[in-house]
């Protein structure tokens, strides 16, 4: 496997956006975008890109403006920046097609988590098309969702409340460790404006409106993958409505995969071997191999 860092000038303002690329040490048969959540950054995803590229997958992941590498300007860490959050959907777009364009004919998948999800869902209402599959974890009815949020004080760690009290994260996953980790990493955890959990949920309703789901293609693939325990899911609820939203609206390949107390962050939990092993099963199944 090989793993290399570039950039690419956001579409919005310019911004260069910190991508990074890990390569399996074959011809891939398949590219993973990965779109990352709030308050973190692409390069967390080294596990599980390490675990793609041994299946074959080339995976490619951008740290979100405000995020990571991603930041300058008017753009510091913690924002969005004057773009907001039509720019951070419009940048994942952009990766895209720089990832079709050096891999012309390579089918692509793209997985969002968490904030990312939500801009996966917004992208696939129009760019349905560009993708062979779509998976969303640690996702939500971002309209059910950003109601209860609104109810709420006191950032991230608002999400905290019924798990235990030892770092005010304890709701991303169940291994200690990892939440340390988290904590410990200053390009995680950190502090955001206060414009970006707003941003992040103003597109809740055209995200649940039947008529913009109705222009995702019918025959895309979607899988969504979730803890039940993740504050998102309300209980796998919220995974649920998501997924008969997309049947409504005539998808017809959408699959559910919700792991009993399993938090926030699936391919960070106890038993993330199992989910990653779900992934490539599933993206082995129903992405077709290139050649």
């Amino acid at each position: 496997m090989e793993h290399d860092d570039a950039t690419l000038p956001s579409p919005a303002d310019g911004l260069a956006l910190a991508v990074h690329t890990w390569r399996p040490a074959g011809d891939p048969h398949g590219a993973v975008q990965i779109a990352h959540g709030v308050a973190e950054f692409a390069e967390r995803y080294d596990r599980l890109a390490t675990e793609l590229t041994r299946a074959g997958w080339l995976v490619v992941a951008h740290d979100h403006r405000g995020h990571g590498g991603s930041i300058g300007g008017d753009v510091p860490l913690g924002s969005f920046g004057p773009g907001g959050w039509a720019a951070l959907v419009g940048d994942v777009s952009a990766v895209s097609r720089h990832v079709a364009d050096a891999h012309p004919g390579l089918p692509l998948v793209l997985l969002g988590h968490s904030m990312g999800s939500f801009a996966a869902q917004q992208v696939l209402l129009q760019h349905s098309a560009e993708y062979a599959a779509a998976v969303l974890t640690g996702t939500s009815a971002v309209d059910v969702f950003a109601a209860s949020a609104a109810e709420q004080d006191g950032g991230l760690t608002a999400l905290n409340a019924g798990f235990e009290e030892r770092t005010g994260y304890e709701w991303l996953s169940r291994d200690a460790a990892e939440v340390d980790e988290y904590v410990r990493d200053p390009r995680s955890g950190f502090d955001l404006a206060d414009d970006v959990m707003p941003q992040m949920l103003s597109t809740a309703e055209r995200l649940a409106d039947p008529a913009a789901l109705a222009g995702i293609r019918p025959d895309l693939p979607v899988l969504l993958m979730s803890g039940t325990d993740d504050p998102l899911a309300g209980g796998g609820d919220l995974v649920r409505l998501v997924a008969q939203r997309y049947r409504d609206a005539g998808l017809t390949d959408v699959e559910v995969d919700l792991y009993p107390g399993a938090r926030h962050e699936v391919f960070n939990e106890t038993n993330r071997e199992d989910v990653t092993a779900d992934l490539l099963g599933w993206l082995d199944a129903k992405v077709p191999v290139a050649r």
